[in-house]
């Protein structure tokens, strides 16, 4: 069966006209699915129509099975359930210069990132390129607010469900349909090197942000088992790839864990090991106070101590800030997006 989200707006119109209808039909029906509307709801496509795509097409437009909202911040995450009752979460953030979605790619993670709520339960499967983008119609509709960026930093890794992710891609940022600029648009990796070479050749002018998270080969790998695979220098080679060929400044993630990560020799080695690899290409470190996860027994260094990371970084000529954390106590922020026992 056809699976009517993941079309174009042209695909749409020839769909219509297969199905005996006149193109205009299919240009409805495409800006119904690009709203986030359950079929029914389709008032000016006849019921004939309706009738045709329900028993020939699939629509797999998530359901929202539940919605957190921050007391501290606006910040909303949802429970989402797909066609087959598999479940993925997303989070609608409020900044002063718009909201941004930060999408699920797949349900559940095998990267295996031991501080990462993500990956506890492992990986069910891969999110399709309509799933992925229905996160952002029914937020869209939810909310009532324009959604203008998007971070592929939810649960699942993107370039291992690459085919999906890149075809999402276009979908979001078409004119015809949500016209979400690709440069608002991050794509986060925990450091899947083809993913990142391929991703040069795509010419989609997305910002990659690598989860890097330690400078050190051995503790990486323990926090961070990709790395035995793909170790830093082949990583941050990649990086420096995507950027001669993109022009496109890489963002690298580092979650600050208190006594695995945090300290001054740790800074100082951060700042060498991406000079060497980066050269003088313009770079970001975005630091994140870890999140807390009952699970994985790390804790988050003081304020205090993240602070003085960031000018110990800055000093030594890196650009560094530190994440403002959103959805906190929704246990939406970065890390802790995971379907619990008491929420699925």
């Amino acid at each position: 069966m056809t699976d009517i989200l993941s079309l174009t707006l042209a695909e749409c119109k020839e769909l219509a006209v297969s199905l005996g209808e006149k193109a205009f039909r299919g240009e409805q029906m495409y800006r119904w699915m690009q709203k986030g509307a359950p079929i029914e709801e389709w008032n000016n496509v006849p019921a004939s129509f309706r009738a045709k795509i329900q028993e020939n097409c699939e629509y797999r437009l998530p359901k929202i099975a539940r919605k957190l909202v921050s007391k501290l911040d606006g910040t909303v995450k949802y429970l989402m359930e797909m066609n087959d009752g598999e479940k993925i979460e997303s989070v609608f953030m409020k900044y002063e210069h718009g909201n941004t979605v930060c999408v699920s790619c797949q349900a559940g993670c095998r990267m295996g990132c031991t501080f990462c709520a993500s990956t506890l339960r492992g990986r069910t499967r891969n999110l399709t390129a309509s799933e992925i983008l229905g996160q952002i119609a029914v937020i869209g509709r939810d909310t009532g607010e324009k959604v203008g960026g998007i971070v592929m930093m939810g649960i699942g890794e993107p370039f291992d469900n690459y085919d999906n992710a890149m075809k999402f891609l276009r979908l979001v940022s078409s004119p015809d349909g949500l016209n979400i600029g690709l440069r608002h648009i991050s794509v986060s990796t925990c450091g899947v090197v083809p993913g990142i070479l391929r991703l040069a050749e795509e010419g989609l002018p997305v910002t990659l942000s690598l989860s890097l998270h330690s400078a050190d080969n051995e503790r990486r790998s323990r926090l961070m088992p990709i790395n035995k695979k793909y170790p830093i220098e082949e990583v941050l080679s990649a990086c420096r790839t995507y950027f001669e060929k993109t022009g496109r400044r890489v963002s690298f993630e580092y979650t600050l864990i208190a006594g695995e990560n945090d300290s001054a020799e740790d800074a100082k080695r951060l700042s060498v090991v991406l000079k060497k690899y980066m050269g003088k290409n313009p770079l970001h470190v975005n630091l994140i106070l870890l999140n807390s996860v009952d699970e994985t027994g790390y804790s988050a260094p003081q304020r205090e101590m993240a602070n003085r990371f960031k000018e110990q970084l800055l000093s030594l000529g890196v650009n560094a800030t530190i994440r403002r954390k959103l959805g906190s106590d929704i246990n939406a922020s970065c890390g802790q997006l995971i379907l619990g026992e008491n929420e699925a």
